[in-house]
């Protein structure tokens, strides 16, 4: 290839990552993103309530800690009831420190039976560090099936890819008299 095309090409690589619409358009809100599964939140008394700790590993440290690789991480957060709407109280993702680094709701939503919505997180997004975390707060009219709530990693070092599940666990005062 001639240094001109070389030019040329690249160019018009960096054109259109510049006017991509992955770059120029503001991402949608999460109620936006998940419209179709949403539903409104119910008026009766929210008298159920739980929450889940998260751990989601947006990056790990390898090679005796010198390499630091990033992981994209999905969080999921699912319905498992058939038949009553989940209301989502509060999507806070915090850092290895335990500070807030984003709080994905402003206010309540309510999920309807079966629907998933999720959380995103791009493999460039180092804010959270090696101990990410979410919390999600979640609430309900009456009794209701237990959410599933998991983050999905994947990333990839060189030419191997890695992917894992970490499984939401009930936020539960434990001991005591």
């Amino acid at each position: 290839m001639t240094s001109k095309r070389l030019a040329g090409a690249l160019m018009l690589a960096l054109a259109f990552a510049f006017v991509s619409p992955a770059h120029s358009q503001p991402s949608p809100s999460l109620e936006q993103a998940f419209a179709n599964a949403l539903t409104p939140v119910p008026a009766g008394s929210l008298n159920v309530t739980g929450a889940f700790y998260v751990p989601a590993y947006s990056s790990v440290l390898l090679s005796q800690g010198k390499l630091r690789v990033g992981f994209a991480v999905t969080l999921n957060v699912h319905n498992a009831s058939q038949d009553k709407p989940l209301v989502l109280r509060r999507i806070a993702y915090f850092d290895g420190n335990g500070n807030l680094v984003e709080d994905y709701l402003k206010q309540p939503i309510a999920l309807k039976p079966f629907a998933t919505i999720e959380i995103y997180v791009p493999e460039q997004d180092v804010r959270a560090g090696t101990g990410a975390n979410f919390v999600v707060d979640w609430a309900s009219v009456g009794e209701i099936a237990e959410p599933v709530v998991e983050a999905l990693m994947l990333g990839s070092v060189g030419n191997r890819h890695f992917s894992f599940i970490s499984q939401g666990r009930t936020i539960k005062i434990v001991g005591g008299k």
